[in-house]
């Protein structure tokens, strides 16, 4: 069924729920990172639009780390709003399968909510075993609040937007050349776009392809954002 459903079939189940909700998973994390250094480089490449002083890096750095710290708690509160939506629907979509007595209709229903590669696995007749046992599972309404493990996941979402602004803004603070630091920053910028990529790819076997890309999405990224006066 949908992710993070609030419906429980076992206490192994709930177990194991609670292992993947401490931990964000890869693309989350790498979308949260990657989000982050783009923010933050909005800021530091705009250093080289200007021709700034040691108070001008100043004032930038310092709204670098504000607008990091911003959509750090913006995004930890869509995190959370989207938990809970999530858990609604697949209450929602419990109750549309729970209540449909036509067999066919009720492995339709089952079926959507499978993805492709599980459900191509799957026959008619596991299908409707899957179908009744659903419909033998006693009502769950969905949770009205947030668990200890969605605010765990909420804070390591700032945690990831906000701290990624350190690494970046790092060198303007240990070295007086401007233009110096402005090249180390954009080479540990770099470095962390390839390594949140590297990471990421190591879950669907392409680890360097999926960082040269991340590097490649990200500067076309902070492109779009200086076009549209980011």
């Amino acid at each position: 069924m949908t992710s993070h459903a609030s419906y429980r079939t076992s206490a192994g189940a709930t177990a194991e729920k609670t292992v993947r909700r401490r931990i964000l998973d890869p693309l989350d994390r790498a979308s949260e990172i990657l989000f982050g250094l783009i923010m933050v480089l909005t800021f530091t490449l705009s250093i080289t639009a200007t021709e700034a002083g040691r108070e001008d890096v100043h004032t930038v750095l310092i709204g670098a780390l504000g607008c990091n710290l911003a959509w750090g708690i913006i995004d930890a509160v869509m995190y959370l709003m989207g938990v809970q939506g999530e858990r609604r629907i697949a209450v929602s979509d419990l109750a549309a399968i729970r209540n449909e007595d036509d067999p066919v209709l009720g492995r339709a229903l089952v079926a959507d909510q499978l993805p492709p590669a599980v459900l191509a696995a799957l026959t008619d007749a596991e299908l409707e075993r899957i179908r009744l046992r659903l419909k033998a599972l006693p009502e769950s309404p969905p949770d009205q609040v947030w668990q200890w493990n969605d605010l765990l996941a909420a804070c390591g979402v700032f945690l990831l937007v906000f701290f990624c602004v350190f690494p970046v803004v790092l060198p303007f603070l240990l070295f007086d050349e401007i233009a110096l630091a402005l090249r180390v920053s954009n080479v540990v910028a770099i470095l962390l776009l390839f390594l949140t990529g590297f990471t990421f790819g190591q879950y669907v076997g392409s680890p360097w392809r999926t960082g040269i890309l991340m590097i490649l999405i990200g500067i076309a990224l902070v492109a779009v954002a200086f076009a549209l006066g980011g």
